[in-house]
């Protein structure tokens, strides 16, 4: 197609950055590219932070903020304004994981509606994320997913996490801002999924507020997305659907194995392209009543959307559809996206070091695992240092 070879351009996709900035994503990247490494260096990162050893600084000028925008709202101000300056938007992610209390569910949910807030002052921020297990227990999810009877105490606790996702999205739709919840484990992800469109049933009625997420390496998706869009035709509600491809492929296949029933992953890469692809043509061809949020580092699936909003006559700039991409990764898709008019945001994670280790070393683990993408990445890089070396 005539758009193929658009995010070759690296003077445009790394222009904020600086020549020791690109230097430190080339050298990052090159330890990314070898599982053994990342194996490893996620190890000893784990024990230095665990046993209180002064490494948080190194980590801090080093992979945390090559990924990360900083360690609160504040912090990230200048990232986000200095992308916003190319037209790349900001989806602020606080990226804390792996905390099990009532307590922190409440801290995560008032995070949550300070960034909303705090994106009243900034419109390079239309969109905020969270998790369904940032808001409550993994096994709570789990346990209403398999339609098991809750205790009354647990009734309780169900309720509360459907009063935190209330608050936080009635709050977004005051405000004009979308909330993007994402997707997890499949075991916990029915009842996440059914919590989500009472969101969107309540929230979704003239313009688009609530997303679900669909990872389309599960091969259910396509035929859950029609169902849903079904119910939201015949309830007069309209979808929010973020698409990726998916972050817990190896735990889902083991966990099948062990269990002895049929994995929910698609069977090849190919297929899960496939799929992607399809209920990407599946959104674009309903837009009327599901807006999208395109979240790929795949170049072949930007190109496909792209062609499609072409070939459907879907304006460059239609709110309704949105490309994102992780800070720190995909530089030349997002910006040079933006350059050319389309709607570009970064997932901008952020939070202190230590907390969001466990997000970063899942980063570094899944890039090992994306053959291909890191090669790209650097390629890309040293390209751009050869042509500034020319200039």
């Amino acid at each position: 197609m005539s758009q193929q070879n658009i995010f070759d351009n690296t003077e445009i996709a790394f222009a904020l950055k600086s020549d020791s900035e690109l230097g430190r994503a080339y050298f990052l990247f090159k330890m990314i590219s070898k599982p053994t490494l990342v194996r490893i260096g996620s190890s000893l990162t784990s024990f230095a932070l665990n046993a209180r050893l002064p490494v948080e600084g190194l980590i801090k000028v080093t992979v945390f903020n090559h990924f990360c925008g900083g360690v609160n709202e504040a912090d990230c101000e200048s990232v986000i304004d200095k992308m916003y300056s190319k037209g790349v938007s900001s989806v602020l992610d606080f990226s804390v994981e792996g905390k099990e209390t009532e307590a922190y569910f409440d801290a995560a949910k008032d995070k949550i509606i300070e960034i909303i807030h705090f994106t009243d002052e900034k419109e390079a921020i239309p969109i905020v994320v969270f998790k369904p297990t940032g808001f409550g227990r993994f096994a709570l999810y789990q346990k209403k997913g398999e339609g098991r009877l809750f205790t009354e105490k647990e009734q309780e606790e169900w309720n509360r996490i459907v009063a935190r996702f209330d608050v936080v999205c009635k709050l977004a739709k005051e405000k004009g801002v979308e909330v993007l919840i994402d997707a997890e484990e499949s075991w916990m992800q029915d009842a996440a999924d059914e919590l989500v469109e009472d969101m969107m049933r309540k929230y979704n009625t003239d313009t688009v507020v609530v997303y679900n997420t669909l990872q389309t390496y599960r091969w259910d998706r396509l035929d859950f997305l029609k169902a849903s869009h079904k119910r939201a035709k015949a309830e007069g509600f309209n979808l929010g659907m973020k698409i990726v491809r998916g972050a817990y492929m190896e735990k889902e296949r083991d966990r099948a194995e062990e269990k002895d029933y049929k994995s929910p992953i698609c069977e090849s890469k190919v297929i899960t392209d496939e799929n992607f692809n399809a209920c990407l043509k599946y959104i674009l061809s309903n837009l009327d009543d599901i807006s999208i949020f395109i979240g790929t580092h795949n170049e072949d699936s930007t190109y496909i959307a792209l062609k499609m909003m072409k070939d459907l006559n879907i304006a460059i700039n239609d709110t309704r559809v949105w490309f994102g991409q992780l800070f720190g990764m995909s530089d030349h898709i997002s910006f040079n996206l933006s350059e050319l008019g389309y709607n570009v945001a970064k997932y901008l994670p952020f939070g202190p070091v230590k907390d969001v280790m466990p997000y970063l070393i899942r980063r570094a683990e899944e890039n090992t695992s994306v053959a291909g993408q890191t090669g790209r990445e650097l390629a890309l890089i040293k390209k751009e240092l050869e042509r500034r070396k020319l200039d």
